[in-house]
């Protein structure tokens, strides 16, 4: 059975997640990750999802405040045992619900061009590509992207 916990960057399951995470996209990006690391610190993330099966941690995201009316989708992974299932849907699917209820009218995300899966999920949820913004202006991996968000009900 699926189930989605809200919670922030303190929960032990998405840190557990988050260092898979980290290990899968060092070993893709390779010297480039020390880059993007340094845009990922899970410090004070208010905002996190972890999604479980079964209660065992399959997938994670989180968001946190862009700029004003925006927040930024991170820390989006599925572990490899629950891939193919639905998750990475799941859990943006209710990081986009929690954001619209807190206010905010857009989000944008930043994933890269070596991730085609994930481009690829993300125009399907409704992603668009925008110009690279903030620290990822000019970074040739980079692929920027944002979706205006439902108004709550």
């Amino acid at each position: 059975m699926k189930s989605i916990v809200r919670t922030d960057s303190s929960n032990p399951d998405f840190r557990g997640l988050v260092a898979l995470l980290d290990q899968y996209l060092g070993e893709l990006d390779g010297p480039e990750h020390s880059f993007y690391a340094q845009y990922n610190k899970l410090d004070a993330i208010q905002h996190v999802v972890v999604g479980y099966a079964d209660g065992v941690p399959a997938a994670c995201g989180a968001f946190k405040f862009w700029e004003e009316g925006t927040v930024e989708i991170k820390r989006m992974f599925t572990h490899p045992d629950f891939r193919r299932q639905g998750w990475a849907e799941v859990v943006l699917g209710e990081l986009e619900r929690w954001a619209s209820a807190e206010g905010f009218p857009r989000a944008v995300l930043e994933t890269g061009h070596r991730q085609q899966e994930a481009v690829r999920l993300y125009e399907r949820l409704g992603y668009g590509r925008i110009p690279n913004y903030g620290q990822y202006a000019g970074v040739a991996n980079s692929i920027c992207m944002a979706k205006a968000l439902s108004s709550a009900s």
